[in-house]
């Protein structure tokens, strides 16, 4: 039997930033709907699209964000990233990129007095590139979609 990928096996970069994250998200909200004509359907019709998720990290983890945020002079002050998450196990293999995530700070601290485990810091991000987001090397959207967007 083969190994399959988990969560452990997931290597992420934000930028040229290699972090170890305890949790990550990454949503598609894609709008696009069935088309009806006297209420039967009849097609369908492109709607608009956003992605975003959240990273959950460490305190050593955060500090390399930290560290980031600093030489950019404030949080808010941060550039865009593009950001990759990439494993590879026996035969199978997964790659996922977003273009343009902004980070944005939300949990920044949660402390539980009784101690149990390491304190954790939330990192909400929203995808803000007409690249989108990439699975395994295939864009999301469509080239008509983004030529126009895509420089």
């Amino acid at each position: 039997m083969s190994m399959r990928i988990s969560g452990k096996n997931m290597h992420f970069t934000l930028g040229d930033i290699k972090l170890k994250a305890q949790k990550v998200t990454l949503s598609i909200t894609d709008n696009s709907a069935v088309n009806k004509t006297g209420g039967v359907p009849d097609g369908s019709v492109d709607g608009d699209v956003e992605a975003s998720g959240e990273i959950e990290l460490a305190t050593a983890q955060f500090k390399l964000l930290s560290k980031a945020a600093k030489n950019a002079g404030s949080w808010r002050g941060l550039p865009d990233f593009d950001a990759m998450w990439y494993a590879k196990i026996d035969k199978e293999e997964l790659k996922v990129e977003a273009f343009g995530v902004r980070l944005k700070l939300s949990d920044l601290l949660d402390i539980d007095a009784n101690g149990g485990s390491a304190l954790v810091h939330k990192v909400p991000f929203d995808v803000t590139s007409p690249k989108f987001v990439w699975i395994d090397g295939v864009p999301y959207l469509r080239d008509d979609e983004t030529s126009d967007l895509v420089q």
